[in-house]
């Protein structure tokens, strides 16, 4: 085993306490030099000075653990890339950021795009329209932060759907009609159909009207979204303001995504979807016949797997259109979306599109060499009537290369053989693989080799920098 390194965290312990570092030495019986090279990481973190912590201060030996900093560094790179291109920071410093500074990190990462979406604001209003002028953050990505900073995961909604799931009697194949009940007998809720909308809820009337092309299972879903609205408004509201000021629409955006991520853990209570989940290997079809929900819905429930004691395998999450625009995103995992570089086209959710209704499987190496497992199907969705263009997504989850065996999808694969692995990037304006043959468009900040009597296989080659790392 490694030795142990935490003087940042040690640090930040201290001085949440209030503590002098003569003050904290005393209290663990220690001498405050040796305590002072803790901090500076001059010497590692003993079992017997960790026993000594955790008892002093009431928190858990995994205070102490270093952070997976491969999701934050790629966080770093993404709000500091025009830094990272012109050589005032190296990768090796965002890395060491991230590891040992990740409140400092955190920090970093949303002052650089808050100065990104200043200067794009200002753009905007100076007339500027070219193609180095970026899209201003949106509500919609707002709530996508909102989610990804919590991996996905929101604890105190996630209990209250699987207690209310209990409360109300949910029955595998009886839900819809369970939640109709629910609607009716305790709120007062009756059900129409028909309408050119999805669905429509009338307050006054008390009247949720459904579309006639709803599946069941989508019904349903509507149904418990409705519930989660009548019965946990305040909580809504409540968890929605950490991040958005109320009256915003990223306040509003963000308590339709908290009522639809309540419907999923509603309709698919956490214990028993875990339990099915690892019983079948993770099999995404398997369990949407099981539990009579989509393939969507199934993929985005299993990226929320994380609660503390009865974690599922940790998912990426995502949803891409035939033009590779990102509808969806949310990660358990240290796999980052970026925000300014597109999608990767050698990434398999384009290969879904190709033969839909298949589960395509793909293992993929990130440029900082973590691995993944990829699988990918294509879902179509009809709006009914002839000539009428229907939507057609790609929805992709993965999971990093030590989780895969869990996964019936790894079967028959050599998880082991890294060079059998695909390797892919964050997009192409930001991606470190210069030599990739599928790039589309030049890498932020690199000069390019220019040469009037030579041509590559490799669009927009770089000139060479031997000072330059992590390129």
């Amino acid at each position: 085993m490694g030795k142990a390194f935490a003087g940042a965290r040690l640090r930040r312990l201290r001085e949440e306490r209030g503590l002098s570092q003569a003050a904290m030495a005393r209290l663990v019986d220690l001498s405050p030099s040796y305590l002072n090279q803790l901090e500076h990481d001059a010497r590692p973190l003993t079992v017997a000075v960790l026993l000594r912590l955790t008892e002093a201060f009431g928190v858990e030996a995994g205070y102490f653990a270093p952070p997976d900093s491969a999701r934050l560094t790629a966080e770093l790179r993404d709000a500091l890339g025009e830094e990272l291109a012109a050589g005032r920071i190296t990768p090796g410093d965002l890395d060491e950021v991230a590891a040992r500074l990740p409140a400092v990190a955190r920090l970093l990462t949303d002052l650089g795009r808050g100065r990104r979406a200043q200067a794009e604001r200002l753009a905007v209003l100076a007339g500027e329209r070219g193609p180095a002028t970026a899209e201003v953050r949106t509500p919609h990505e707002e709530v996508r932060e909102f989610f990804y900073r919590r991996q996905n995961y929101v604890h105190e909604l996630d209990t209250a759907a699987e207690e209310s799931a209990a409360d109300i009697g949910l029955r595998r194949g009886e839900v819809r009609a369970v939640l109709a009940e629910r609607l009716a007998s305790a709120h007062g809720v009756r059900l129409a159909s028909g309408g050119e909308q999805l669905h429509r809820y009338d307050p006054k009337a008390r009247i949720l009207r459904l579309s006639d092309r709803l599946r069941p299972g989508q019904q349903a879903f509507r149904l418990a979204t409705q519930l989660a609205y009548l019965e946990h408004d305040a909580l809504l509201s409540e968890l929605a303001a950490q991040d958005a000021a109320d009256g915003t629409a990223a306040h509003s955006l963000t308590r339709i995504g908290l009522a639809n991520y309540f419907a999923a853990a509603l309709v698919l209570p956490y214990a028993a979807f875990h339990a099915e989940a690892e019983s079948a290997r993770y099999d995404i079809e398997h369990l949407a016949d099981h539990f009579g929900v989509g393939y969507e819905t199934v993929c985005h429930r299993l990226s929320t797997l994380q609660r503390a004691g009865l974690r599922g395998v940790p998912f990426s999450f995502v949803r891409v259109d035939r033009a590779g625009n990102v509808s969806k995103r949310q990660s358990a995992t240290p796999f980052h979306f970026s925000r300014t570089g597109g999608t990767c086209p050698l990434w398999n959710v384009y290969d879904a599109f190709a033969a839909p209704g298949r589960v395509h499987v793909q293992v993929a190496a990130m440029p900082d060499g973590r691995r993944y497992l990829w699988t990918a199907r294509a879902v179509t969705r009809s709006p009914g009537g002839w000539g009428r263009p229907g939507k057609t997504f790609a929805i992709g989850l993965g999971c990093e290369i030590r989780h895969a065996h869990r996964l019936v999808y790894s079967t028959g694969l050599d998880l082991g053989d890294e060079a059998a692995a695909i390797p892919i990037g964050l997009g192409c304006k930001v991606c470190e693989r210069p030599a990739c043959a599928q790039r589309s468009a030049p890498a932020i900040g690199r000069p390019l080799a220019v040469d009037e009597h030579a041509s590559t296989f490799v669009p927009y080659a770089v000139r060479a920098d031997p000072d330059r790392q992590g390129f």
